[in-house]
């Protein structure tokens, strides 16, 4: 390694990237070693061979009120206004299929029971929560008013606990709350999957937004290049490429990898993805349908109502698997499974790097828990911040 470098980043994912540019524009000289071929992570984006552009990792819609990182994004990318809309897909019990809004809302009540039922059941529910309230199925099943409770039963069997199980292969009552908490009801006719004042897609996709970030003088990208080869934490003093490096070290990939698995791995969901390229223009009529009761699939994408293209005449659609993580090769830990037993694993793996004053841990796998991207990319700065005024 140059001896020239102040900063070694592990990862051009969000937490990786976003911090190489701000340590660089802060006068830091920065070496970016990224495993995979490309640049954004699980945000990368691509054209498939129907000139579909999609979604490689999952479907990564932006949203935030954190204005300060969207002006901070937007030097690098104008944006698409996207207002993402997911429904459930459900038998009905008569030979066909019934689609409601996700979250479970006021409209969603009146398809599922009814208009004039459901809009009394709705009314009750404000009257217990307040309107616009978001109150999880959880904490409605809580309720003493045995009609509420007898609705969150039907939301809880009907939206929540298939799904929850394919996706985390838990019962709900096993998962962090904090997870739990991201499937509420709203008590709204907003049928927007959020709410967040600023919403939208890189207008040219995330991938050229990557690149535009990382097209600095003071960033060196490397990709297919893989850090945990030259990094080497397993003495007193953190060495890279076989010598002493005094400078920073930012590191976004597993925290069980990086010290080879010394107490065990950590325990994680990876996803399975089907692409199929379809002849037709449309094939479901929204980017995210969520299969949540009968299907082996938890959802399908569908990428052309996500990124506005105009491609007449064909459509790529992905369905979506959730499985455990093996650490077979090939294989991505996408999701953390935060509990006790867990987090005190990690934070085994949280001491070993807390010997090391120049190494710092990023973003969702490095600290072992969940960022939306809005949150990493301010995570992201902030430690490039406190490390430039040191």
């Amino acid at each position: 390694m140059d001896r020239n470098f102040d900063a070694l980043v592990v990862g051009a994912g969000f937490a990786g990237a976003v911090c190489a540019r701000a340590l660089a524009e802060g006068g830091k000289r920065v070496l970016l070693l990224e495993r995979r071929p490309h640049v954004g992570g699980n945000a990368y984006d691509r054209p498939d061979q129907a000139g579909i552009l999609i979604h490689q990792y999952g479907p990564h819609i932006f949203h935030t009120n954190n204005r300060e990182v969207f002006r901070w994004l937007s030097r690098f990318t104008p944006w698409r206004d996207y207002q993402h809309r997911v429904v459930a897909d459900i038998p009905d019990g008569k030979g066909g299929r019934l689609r409601y809004p996700v979250p479970f809302n006021l409209t969603s009540l009146e398809r599922a029971f009814g208009q004039q039922e459901g809009r009394r059941l709705g009314a009750k529910l404000m009257a217990a929560y307040g309107p616009e309230k978001k109150v999880t199925i959880l904490a409605l099943r809580q309720n003493q008013d045995q009609e509420i409770a007898a609705l969150a039963d039907y939301v809880y069997e009907h939206v929540f606990v298939h799904y929850t199980m394919k996706q985390w292969g838990q019962r709900p009552e096993d998962i962090d709350p904090n997870t739990t908490a991201r499937v509420p009801v709203f008590l709204s006719r907003d049928d927007r999957y959020f709410q967040d004042a600023c919403q939208g897609m890189p207008l040219e996709g995330y991938t050229p937004m990557f690149e535009r970030m990382l097209n600095h003088p003071n960033i060196t990208l490397e990709l297919g290049a893989d850090a945990l080869e030259r990094l080497d934490v397993s003495g007193p003093e953190l060495r890279v490429d076989g010598a002493p490096f005094p400078g920073t070290v930012i590191y976004t990939g597993q925290a069980d990898e990086l010290f080879r698995f010394q107490y065990g791995p950590l325990p994680y969901r990876t996803l399975d993805f089907a692409f199929e390229t379809l002849n037709r223009d449309d094939f479901q009529g929204y980017g995210t349908v969520n299969y949540t009761v009968d299907q082996d699939y938890t959802r399908i994408t569908e990428f052309k109502h996500l990124t506005g293209q105009v491609c007449p005449g064909k459509t790529t659609i992905m369905k979506e698997y959730s499985r455990a993580y093996t650490g077979a090769p090939g294989e991505i830990p996408y999701y953390a499974i935060i509990n006790p037993d867990n987090n005190a694993l990690y934070d085994q793996y949280a001491a070993l790097a807390a010997r090391f004053p120049n190494l710092q841990l990023l973003g969702r796998l490095a600290e072992y828990k969940y960022y939306n991207m809005d949150a990493i990319a301010g995570r992201a700065l902030e430690l490039a911040e406190t490390i430039l005024t040191k």
